[in-house]
């Protein structure tokens, strides 16, 4: 009877967080809907290529080989987190106790693997731990890192402690319950001694309160991704695969823009002929908003890992600007999930609630500090671009609103007057060479 109760509870449980968690990906999905449409469908070899090298070989976390080594083993550490979830949830639903014990060595093989993973993890996470709150590293100390951004990152860690503690706990226990020596508890049999004292029914008590956290700890840690920068391990993946293969700065033209070109250089174009829908919206240029940009930029957005790789490179930041790319990402998001939220709290519509992306959350000095120089796209290891959301609220400043630097202002009347950015007649230019 206890089995019976305890099979419906574990999938009473199962189907909380995994239906939460359904929910979390249905807003995640509309939420980064809500961007303009873009073609990142073509050339699918080359998709399949980098995100198989980008995301899942993290190609590009190895241009620092210590960190990446680390990452790796708390990466590859999720990924037999899940395999042996498949497991616990067989176990939890049918009532059976380790089911795949039936491969024998192959298993035992297994169980080690594991535990050795798992005490890779614990080192890792206190290394990761050490140099974000001991050492302090420069990139984890800037000022968009305050507050919840800083207590996510350690809440992550602790998360590893606990899920994979709990893993050699209930493995040290099961010792007694095991129907045959399979050796695999290489770590684990460490820990056993401390159980001597207990009676069986006292091992087989802590052996099944480290099963139930344990599993209770990886639903909660899914859950609890979606309000996470550790949202990147399921997204990293369709995030490098949408990545723009255009060399890099290489800028998009606007396609309303190229229209308006393409009919004042039609000689059968007539430029006082009244627009075929009389009623359409005109374009906007640039971005003022999350709305105005593509999907693939707010997708971007909620893939951002808040390393700060981006920001230690850009070369505005070291020189003391505001510009700081990890923030325009952090922003994004920021602003994109508040208007989710304006959006379920009236019924699947945004009411305009007054506010912006530009000038409430990311400032034009920010815009006009960058370079453009693709160092932060450079150095993303999941192949973000900070750019081109700055380069496309530059256009909005520029095209929509004339709010550019009196520098660009002066250059670019210059470049109207005279077809070039000096200040000179076209027929002065070459007066130098008499002098």
């Amino acid at each position: 009877m206890m089995s019976i109760v305890s099979q419906l509870l574990f999938a009473v449980i199962l189907a909380i967080g995994i239906g939460y968690f359904a929910k979390n990906v249905k807003k995640l999905i509309r939420n980064i809907k809500l961007g303009k449409e873009v073609n990142r469908f073509d050339h699918s070899s080359e998709r399949w290529r980098n995100m198989t090298l980008i995301a899942l070989g993290q190609k590009k976390m190895f241009a620092r080989p210590i960190p990446a080594l680390l990452h790796l083993i708390v990466y590859v550490g999720f990924i037999i987190i899940n395999l042996e979830m498949l497991e616990i949830v067989i176990d939890g639903l049918f009532g059976t106790h380790r089911i795949f014990e039936f491969l024998g060595g192959f298993y035992g093989i297994l169980i080690g693997s594991f535990e050795i993973l798992a005490v890779l993890v614990l080192v890792a996470v206190f290394v990761f731990w050490t140099r974000r709150n001991v050492i302090k590293l420069a990139r984890f100390t800037k000022p968009e890192l305050k507050g919840y951004a800083s207590k996510d990152a350690n809440t992550i860690l602790y998360f590893e402690v606990v899920l994979m503690s709990l893993f050699l706990i209930m493995n040290a226990a099961d010792i007694h319950f095991q129907q045959s020596e399979l050796g695999g508890n290489v770590i684990s049999q460490f820990i056993h001694p401390l159980f001597s004292g207990f009676s069986l029914e006292g091992i087989q008590i802590v052996e099944r309160t480290a099963w139930w956290l344990h599993i209770t700890g990886i639903l909660i840690f899914l859950n609890y991704l979606y309000f996470s920068k550790h949202l990147h391990i399921i997204l990293a993946f369709p995030n490098t695969y949408f990545a723009d293969l255009n060399p890099k700065g290489q800028l998009d033209n606007l396609e309303s823009v190229t229209n308006e070109v393409k009919l004042m250089m039609d000689p059968n174009a007539d430029p006082f002929a009244a627009p075929a829908n009389p009623d359409a919206v005109p374009a906007k240029f640039g971005a003022s908003d999350v709305q105005d940009l593509n999907w693939v930029q707010l997708l971007n957005a909620y893939t951002c890992t808040e390393c700060g790789r981006c920001t230690s490179a850009c070369p505005a930041n070291l020189t003391g600007k505001k510009l700081s790319p990890r923030k325009i990402m952090m922003d994004t998001r920021d602003r994109l999930e508040e208007v989710g939220r304006n959006i379920d709290a009236n019924n699947g519509v945004f009411v305009e609630d007054g506010k912006s992306l530009l000038n409430d959350y990311i400032t034009p000095e920010e815009l006009w500090a960058c370079t453009t120089c693709n160092a932060c796209v450079e150095e993303c290891p999941v192949s973000i671009s900070p750019l081109s959301i700055i380069l496309d609220m530059r256009r909005y400043l520029v095209m929509e609103q004339s709010a550019a630097p009196m520098e660009l202002n002066n250059m670019m009347s210059n470049i109207e007057n005279n077809g070039a950015p000096w200040p000179y007649n076209q027929m002065d230019r070459l007066n130098w060479k008499n002098e």
